[in-house]
């Protein structure tokens, strides 16, 4: 197989936490594979990386086609359209968040494939296994011979030796082995399956397209192929779909309190997606709202760290009276203009991807609403943007908590060390960033924001908020034997 050249990352990329992946699967319908890339195009926000799709064609059998960079530059040519047929088709975005991170091999683009004795099945995974390692060591121990880097492919492995009758349960008794984060999407000959995990940390969603179905990750990539949302895939839930029979639904695991990841709400989602029956726009203006009440500032003009701060922002801006105002301008297209960026290209940093709007900043005094900080690296040049533009003063307001804990579950994030809020007070944060002012969302706010009107309840948080409060609903088995250490109770 041929691969594409990867694209180089932005140079402030590692200053945001990276979306995880995203899934997407569709049976019932005529070259389901093009329903599928489309799927994929929409969820392209959650995984820039690399992207694959596997189809079945009842003549043809199982086809593949893996490869680096945007859905759009791949999966749009005919000539390997053409190579995909059949009306079954899953696919998969990926950002590495396990395995040999920068140095990622074809062969740990997903799906992955296996032949079973029964036939074969392809699997698509979002989420992260935490006892990926010690799976990995036992199944090595028992003959398996792994292809890829990827803790996704524990799982395909857990299925050869499972001594079920058929895939789907098959599939069942290897997630029951699995610890951490997931929603897989997978196929068989006829069959889509959608499974999560019992505490439902990552997101999948169910729709009806024409006379077939469709999994995604998200509302907003049902939107794009023109299917109808039928509801969330439940924690703990696996739905197996055929075109003729319709959705089966199984609760395999043992029930648990479900702890969604508040960090969709966030950041991950697309604002245009639904999430909980919420609209994730509404949602992140509410932080916005929520965070003018909490940190107010006499200011001049509100601006949103596009293109993600922007809901917030506007929910600022209107709860607290201050003008918004598109002070910083985003370059909608700097993902591939620069192939191989010189030296001093890199150097200039977020300047290649943002720019400030003079006439609007100069001799005001700014707040930046912004999503998160993760290092402080691209905030600090931000800030001195704003500065050599003009402005009198500069006030950082946070859209989410400190973020001082890493996310095992999915979500590639720095080691604690390099978190500045893991290491730094609020006020040593606002000294070293060097900014009039720094407030975040508190954790109240933010529940409160995603609807839970009371807060967080701090004996069964409502949703996973392990990157905030380092309190994490599965213990992170792989990390702890590496020597990583949880938070003490207190």
């Amino acid at each position: 197989m041929t691969e594409t050249p990867r694209m180089p990352a932005h140079p402030f990329d590692g200053d945001k936490l990276h979306e995880e992946c995203g899934v997407f699967g569709v049976v019932g319908v005529t070259d389901a594979a093009n329903f599928v890339a489309l799927g994929l195009h929409a969820l392209q926000h959650r995984g820039q990386e690399a992207g694959g799709i596997v189809s079945h064609d009842h003549e043809l059998g199982f086809n593949s086609a893996r490869r680096f960079g945007y859905v759009r530059d791949n999966f749009t040519k005919q000539s390997l359209m053409e190579t995909l047929p059949g009306p079954i088709s899953i696919g998969h975005v990926r950002y590495s968040t396990s395995g040999a991170k920068g140095q990622t091999a074809i062969r740990d683009v997903q799906p992955f494939f296996g032949e079973f004795s029964m036939g074969g099945a392809a699997i698509a995974h979002n989420g992260n296994i935490t006892n990926a390692d010690a799976l990995r060591r036992e199944l090595i121990e028992r003959g398996s011979i792994f292809q890829s880097s990827s803790d996704s492919e524990c799982i395909i492995h857990l299925m050869a030796r499972s001594l079920q009758r058929n895939i789907p349960e098959r599939m069942e008794d290897a997630l029951r082995r699995v610890e951490g984060a997931f929603s897989v999407v997978a196929m068989t000959r006829t069959k889509l399956i959608g499974v999560r995990d019992p505490l439902g940390v990552r997101p999948l969603v169910l729709g009806r397209v024409g006379d077939g179905w469709a999994l995604s990750s998200e509302t907003c990539a049902l939107d794009i192929i023109g299917a109808e949302f039928t509801r969330e895939v439940e924690p703990g839930e696996m739905v197996v779909i055929t075109a003729e029979g319709g959705v089966e639904s199984h609760f395999p695991f043992r029930p648990q309190k479900s702890r969604f990841c508040i960090f969709e709400h966030v950041y991950f989602s697309r604002p245009d997606s639904i999430i909980g029956g919420r609209s994730v726009y509404e949602t992140r203006r509410q932080i916005g709202v929520e965070l003018a009440r909490e940190a107010p500032v006499e200011a001049d003009l509100v601006c949103p760290v596009p293109d993600s701060g922007t809901p917030a922002a506007i929910g600022f801006a209107h709860e607290s009276g201050i003008p918004y105002g598109m002070g910083i301008i985003r370059n909608q297209y700097m993902g591939r203009t620069f192939i191989e960026p010189t030296e001093q290209i890199r150097n200039m940093g977020v300047r290649l991807k943002l720019n400030v709007n003079r006439a609007l900043i100069e001799g005001k005094r700014v707040v930046l609403v912004d999503d998160s900080v993760v290092r402080g690296t691209t905030s600090r040049k931000i800030k001195e943007m704003i500065l050599d533009a003009g402005a009198k003063e500069v006030h950082f307001r946070i859209a989410s908590p400190p973020t001082s804990w890493p996310c095992f579950y999915g979500v590639d994030t720095p080691e604690r060390d390099k978190l500045l809020a893991a290491t730094m007070s609020e006020e040593e944060m606002r000294v070293h960033l060097g900014v009039d002012s720094l407030r975040f969302v508190t954790l109240d706010g933010l529940y409160r924001a995603a609807g839970e009107v009371s807060g967080r309840n701090p004996d069964a948080p409502q949703y996973c908020d392990a990157c905030f409060s380092g309190e994490y609903p599965v213990a992170p088995a792989d990390m702890i034997e590496k020597g990583f250490m949880l938070k003490a109770a207190e």
